[in-house]
């Protein structure tokens, strides 16, 4: 894949600008590690009203954390074939006072890599959907993704296994556990395991991602019991202007509901230090008003460490009616984020 702006300045996932960022503490005799994070902070308002108690939740301009972060990255080469890895990361909120510093445990996972044979890692970290089906839609840093994300039966108590790259193809697998182990036994006290996997293709400009996630209804409210399908994929027209089309769907439940078609469509542009990005989202639900939603984003790079953003989302939620229907939560009201980060 052709590398551009979009890979270092825009993305939201850490992972690129971490990579071109990250300070080397320590290498030598094959052991490396490196330190790598950001500051962000912006200014948020607007979006969807939500009703919280009875009444209508104020989205009024608001001062923020968006996404602050530190890691390390950790490697040693057992033979020239096979490296040893591991990752922690931790977030933390930079826009006020914590005396409990760090707030949340992002990444905390290791494993093994070989050319030859492929990549196993386990412990909690964002899924391989997003990784290898989903990430071509990931570009905005806070709001507008509206397929699947890392999270989705992920992040915590999971291992996963991918391909080398065998001519273009990368084939991938991973499991979630929920374990009942120190609960009170009754009838609904068992372990349960949420599996995914798929294939991504992804040689010259073209990049095509199918997958599927086994969503038990373990992995919280949003998940329905059923099986959720992806297929999603970018093409680079030029070294400026990319294009991306994907498809997902899930069957509804008869307990929980929950079932949609989405279809995505988007593109990003780059020209010196500017990136723009657009995508509209056609979302038909089963047991809920079908919406349209949309996102433009607009990144510039002031420096290689030191970046600004503007980013606009438009949900499209249908609103909601408290009481006789004087106070009603507004669906439709966009949601705007404007900020900088500083990476390292």
């Amino acid at each position: 894949m052709k590398k551009t702006l979009l890979a270092t300045a825009i993305i939201g996932a850490l992972g690129a600008s971490a990579a071109a960022q990250a300070a080397t503490v320590y290498d030598q005799d094959g052991t490396r590690l490196d330190i790598y994070g950001r500051v962000a902070l912006g200014i948020e308002g607007g979006g969807p009203e939500e009703v919280e108690g009875g009444a209508v939740v104020d989205n009024s301009e608001e001062f923020r954390n968006v996404g602050s972060r530190l890691g390390l990255r950790l490697s040693h080469d057992v033979t020239s074939d096979l490296t040893a890895f591991a990752r922690a990361e931790w977030r933390f909120d930079a826009d006020e006072r914590n005396s409990d510093g760090f707030n949340d445990v992002r990444h905390t996972y290791l494993g093994l890599q070989s050319d030859q044979f492929g990549t196993f890692q386990a412990g909690n970290f964002d899924s391989f959907y997003l990784q290898f089906v989903s990430s071509p839609f990931d570009v905005y840093i806070q709001d507008g993704f509206e397929f699947t994300g890392g999270g989705k039966q992920s992040q915590g108590d999971s291992i996963g296994y991918y391909t080398p790259d065998l001519n273009g193809f990368t084939a991938f697998l991973q499991a979630k556990h929920y374990s009942s182990r120190g609960d009170l036994k009754s009838a609904n006290t068992d372990s349960e395991v949420a599996a995914q996997g798929g294939v991504r293709y992804a040689q010259g400009p073209v990049t095509i991602g199918l997958g599927f996630v086994d969503d038990i209804r373990e992995g919280g409210l949003s998940s329905n019991d059923e099986m959720l399908y992806g297929l999603i994929g970018s093409y680079d027209f030029t070294d400026q202007f990319s294009a991306r089309l994907g498809y997902e769907t899930r069957d509804d439940s008869s307990t929980f509901g929950g079932g949609f078609d989405k279809v995505g469509l988007g593109a990003t542009f780059t020209t010196g230090q500017w990136a723009f990005t657009g995508d509209v989202y056609d979302v038909n639900n089963d047991n809920s008003e079908d919406r349209t939603a949309w996102a433009l984003g607009s990144y510039y790079n002031v420096s290689s460490n030191f970046d600004v953003f503007l980013e606009l989302v438009q949900a499209d939620q249908p609103d909601i009616t408290i009481g006789n229907g004087v106070d009603t939560a507004d669906g439709d009201d966009v949601y705007y984020i404007t900020g900088a980060r500083y990476h390292f």
